[in-house]
């Protein structure tokens, strides 16, 4: 499994991805995590030579796609290898966000056309060319300079640098004056003033570039950027309107300050759905409005509602009847012969429960979706189990038998396992059927050649094996 940490707000260890990406999306940045830390809790792991970011947010997490220092899409495919693993491994569901639009292509080949795929648009970025800020030539651009013109002729006495440490009384004291214009724009609005008055007090740390605008003696904008790539994303502009031009007069500076030496573009971040924030960012004429995918990837047993019931020459396998609930116990409680099993439920259960849990809790594991039981049924008489489990994204899914004690030496694990693999390749499309058997489980291994499952690998734990339609 993947060792995820929390990341830590005021120590981001993974600067050195955010600082080398060319995705162009503004989430990827050391100041938009730390304005959102607390929203997200955003938590992080390496795999593959990459970065994966992990967010939860709104009872799920999602993952972002892999950042890869190189921008090597090995590297990113080996990192999604790796997470899908941990889903599997997590039982937990396969999210992602933040996919950009050059690697759309690479996610569907991979997932196929089976995945839900939304682009929301008041989280899409807004992305100019610097140069179009540092003069704002063009006759399409007339309004921004007509407004700097008029700021020019207005405030004589006007100046813009970088912020410097001394700032901090006065800078604290306009973003409090900003802050009572904004207190009835909602939730989001305050949280990002609070977290700009955070973020000031971390500028050096982060290393980011701040520049303030000066007229009549005192602050009337106030910008933070961040180097990221070729772009400069802009997590922070507060201008006081009263001061006719201030917010293009604000944005030209700080481009021409701070947006030199490579940097191609200005990522000027989102418009969350604000209308008069939209028109804003529209003005000013954007290259691109960004697309972040989310894509949500389906299993198999995502469209299955009813386990099946699956016929052989010898063996039915179907739900477990209710009637059965006493046998499908005693297999359950069978802790010598559920040792190669893989699961004890005494790990979930205190005390001795009745025997209706058993078959309650797989019946709940179909219902989430975590994998489908069926009862092995020889004669009309509940033989064992047979599952498939742990559905992949790509086609995969790992099956498993169990007997109970007077089931055992008959060929019925064996053809079981043959039939569970041909309904998956057969009914449920999959390209792979995976088992495992612990390295002390001579007969399991022998059982699993027999059904045409044929080895593919070795831990200190397991000996693997796979079957496909071709085998």
């Amino acid at each position: 499994m993947l060792e995820f940490q929390k990341s830590k707000k005021e120590q981001p260890e993974f600067a050195p991805y955010f600082a080398a990406q060319r995705l162009h999306i503004s989430d990827f940045s050391l100041g938009f995590q730390f304005m959102w830390h607390d929203a997200l809790s955003p938590e992080f792991a390496y795999a593959g030579g990459c970065l994966i970011l992990r967010e939860f947010y709104a009872g799920r997490h999602y993952f972002h796609y892999p950042l890869s220092i190189s921008g090597s899409e090995a590297e990113e495919s080996a990192a999604l290898d790796e997470i899908e693993r941990d889903c599997r491994d997590r039982h937990t569901r396969l999210h992602f966000t933040n996919v950009p639009k050059s690697r759309l292509p690479l996610m569907l080949g991979r997932y196929g056309a089976d995945c839900l795929v939304t682009n929301v648009r008041r989280w899409r970025d807004y992305l100019y060319r610097a140069e179009d800020f540092t003069e704002y030539r063009g006759k399409a651009r007339a309004g921004q300079r007509n407004h700097v013109n008029k700021f020019l002729k207005t405030y004589n006495g006007w100046q813009f640098r970088p912020y410097e440490p001394s700032d901090e009384a006065a800078l604290l004291a306009f973003l409090e004056e900003y802050g009572k214009e904004q207190s009835e724009k909602g939730y989001l609005a305050r949280e990002e003033l609070s977290e700009t008055v955070e973020l000031v007090k971390r500028l050096d740390q982060f290393g980011l570039c701040a520049g303030v605008l000066f007229a009549e003696g005192k602050i009337v904008g106030f910008s933070v950027g961040e180097r990221c790539g070729d772009m400069t994303v802009i997590h922070i502009e507060k201008a006081n309107r009263s001061f006719e031009g201030a917010y293009p007069m604000l944005a030209q500076q700080f481009a021409r300050a701070f947006c030199g030496d490579g940097v191609r573009f200005i990522n000027r971040m989102d418009d969350a759905g604000d209308p008069g924030l939209r028109k804003s960012k529209l003005q000013y004429l954007p290259c691109e409005i960004v697309d972040k995918f989310n894509i949500l990837p389906r299993r198999a047993i995502d469209g299955i509602s009813r386990l099946p019931e699956i016929a052989t020459p010898r063996l039915r396998l179907s739900r477990v009847k209710d009637a059965d609930a006493a046998e499908y116990a005693r297999l359950a409680r069978d802790v010598v012969r559920n040792r190669y099993w893989g699961y004890d439920w005494r790990t979930d259960c205190d005390g001795e429960p009745e025997d209706e849990y058993f078959l309650r809790s797989a019946r709940e594991d179909f219902k989430r979706k975590d994998e489908m039981p069926l009862g092995i049924y020889a004669e009309g008489r509940l033989a064992g189990e047979a599952v498939l489990h742990r559905f992949g994204y790509r086609g995969e899914v790992e099956l498993g038998v169990r007997l109970l004690p007077e089931a055992e030496g008959k060929g019925y694990a064996s053809e079981a396992m043959a039939a569970l693999a041909e309904y998956a390749f057969m009914k449920l499309g999959l390209e792979c059927a995976e088992a495992k058997c612990f390295r002390g489980n001579k007969k399991s291994a022998a059982m699993l050649l027999r059904a045409g499952f044929r080895p593919c690998g070795e831990d200190e734990t397991y000996f693997y094996f796979r079957k496909t339609p071709e085998m």
